[in-house]
């Protein structure tokens, strides 16, 4: 699952340079990004993000019982009446698309884009059906502990996006984009998920039972993430809200950092969520909540290693933008603009990696609701941070209020699990992040006063000179970073850098023995 995630999170980056080298920064790739704000909405509402956290915990239950034929009966319902409402609720936005994106793209003042807007929204709609039986088919093999084909959906995904953009952009513009969400989503989330759920045994048939006990119980359990508004999602929507405001481009120099930023998020957080909440749920289930608070601890000790990575990437800031999205259309200006902005965004990637152990914590003891109900108010009370920066920093200042909001909001919600658990190594989490912290600011200094001194004859404005300035930084900071885990013995630092070379090792020999 981890190289699943880092490598589709790659390939979404590819997906962005893509994009960027036909659309550039520019009012076009604005409304290919507002195109997304509906169907984001719909698939929250049906809350098919949430399929693995919600319809996990009650379909393993019928396995442990040997009850796996009501057990599929329980996933037919589920499709067939949440399928239904998709249905219903997709063909409305089909026909209210432009009333929909005034609402949520108030700022656009220019007609062409609302125009390019709408019809792209209209293509993309559709896609959310594939991804909500996509999501029933994936949760399926989740839970017989088969990951490898759910693993393949994102990479297909990101996949029909760029092969859509590469054949039709030239030709319909950034529309290509759109139809290519839509080919990547059938493939890849809806046709090989369903081979994938036949592979497990899956039986699907058309039940339509309003009133089964396990209906109402997955209702309850994801009626609180259907209204409520989770860290992610909110970011994505005022990503766009109040980039809509901007002069045009503004959206995009947010989406490209937000993209980049992702990587860090996948590389270490997200897949250590997703891989460890069927464990977490098991212990949860079991009442064995000390293994759970320790499994959750040490978790959170070695996303903190991504404060030091982030770090990296704000002193190469401009390298790294200037080397991922400055061709085609995408040029120096657009490069200055976006780097300013990832910037900001870089101060809250820990947080979002944290983000994805902590609320799986909740999900873990079935308590979807407190996650909810404080992301709501977390996102609601940080609307003024939002206006604040857009209003006196532009593009820098939204980035920078979605890092305060997110390092706020994780930070908020584990103190409460801490407390509400008892859990007494919280304390040793908090002494970590700071060392982190402090350590690598002491970091950054040092690889940014490098850059500036040694490195100042080499042009960045150049790929080549970007390419030599990110190598030796990052050597600098490898080095750093291993003298630091030896020398202060940071046992996440050490244990990683063994893995590593261990990795290496067996590898090595792997050839050697061919």
């Amino acid at each position: 699952m981890m190289a699943s995630v880092f490598l589709s999170r790659a390939m979404g980056l590819v997906r962005e340079m893509v994009i960027a080298h036909i659309g550039g920064r520019t009012a076009a790739v604005d409304a290919y990004q507002i195109a997304f704000v509906i169907p984001e909405i719909l698939n929250h509402v049906v809350a098919s993000g949430f399929l693995s956290v919600t319809f996990i915990p009650i379909f393993a239950a019928y396995l442990a019982d040997n009850r796996e034929e009501e057990g599929w009966k329980v996933f037919s319902i589920i499709m067939t009446g949440f399928g239904a409402l998709l249905l219903v609720l997709v063909g409305a936005a089909e026909w209210f698309a432009p009333q929909l994106v005034d609402l949520f793209a108030p700022g656009l003042t220019d007609p062409a884009v609302k125009v390019d807007a709408v019809r792209m929204t209209r293509i993309i709609l559709p896609a959310q059906i594939f991804f909500f039986a996509g999501g029933m088919f994936m949760a399926v093999q989740f839970t017989k502990e088969k990951f490898f084909i759910p693993a393949l959906a994102p990479l297909i995904y990101n996949l029909g996006i760029i092969v859509g953009g590469v054949v039709l952009g030239r030709q319909m513009g950034m529309i290509g984009f759109a139809w290519g969400v839509l080919a990547g989503a059938f493939v890849g989330n809806f046709l090989l998920q369903w081979y994938g759920g036949r592979s497990v045994g899956m039986i699907l048939s058309f039940r339509f039972n309003l009133f089964h006990p396990d209906l109402k119980r997955y209702v309850l359990l994801t009626l609180p993430l259907m209204v409520g508004l989770t860290m992610t999602f909110s970011t994505e929507i005022f990503l766009r809200f109040f980039g809509s405001y901007l002069s045009g481009g503004g959206i995009a120099a947010l989406n490209y950092s937000f993209r980049v930023m992702l990587i860090l998020m996948a590389f270490f957080g997200q897949a250590l969520g997703v891989a460890s909440f069927p464990f977490m749920a098991r212990l949860a289930a079991e009442n064995r909540m000390g293994e759970l608070n320790r499994i959750l601890n040490l978790a959170l000790r070695y996303l903190a290693l991504v404060i030091p990575f982030s770090v990296l990437f704000m002193v190469l800031r401009y390298e790294i933008i200037r080397i991922l999205f400055q061709h085609g259309q995408f040029d120096p200006a657009d490069t200055a603009v976006t780097s300013n902005v990832f910037l900001f965004i870089l101060v809250g990637a820990a947080a979002f990696a944290a983000q994805t152990v902590v609320v799986r914590g909740y999900y873990a003891i079935q308590n979807t609701l407190f996650p909810a109900v404080y992301g709501t108010i977390a996102v609601v009370a940080s609307l003024p941070l939002f206006y604040f920066g857009m209003r006196h920093l532009g593009a820098a200042g939204v980035g920078l209020a979605i890092s305060i909001s997110a390092i706020f909001q994780v930070l908020l919600l584990y103190v409460i699990w801490s407390r509400k658990t008892e859990n007494r190594e919280s304390r040793g989490v908090y002494r970590f992040y700071i060392q982190m912290i402090l350590l690598s600011a002491g970091m950054g200094g040092l690889m940014e006063g490098f850059r500036r001194t040694v490195l100042s004859g080499i042009d960045s404005g150049a790929f080549s000179g970007s390419l030599i300035t990110c190598v030796i930084v990052g050597i600098l900071f490898a080095v750093l970073f291993i003298s630091a885990g030896y020398l202060l013995k940071i046992t996440e630092i050490i244990d990683v850098l063994h893995r590593v070379r261990n990795k290496l090792a067996g590898k090595k020999m792997a050839g050697v023995g061919k």
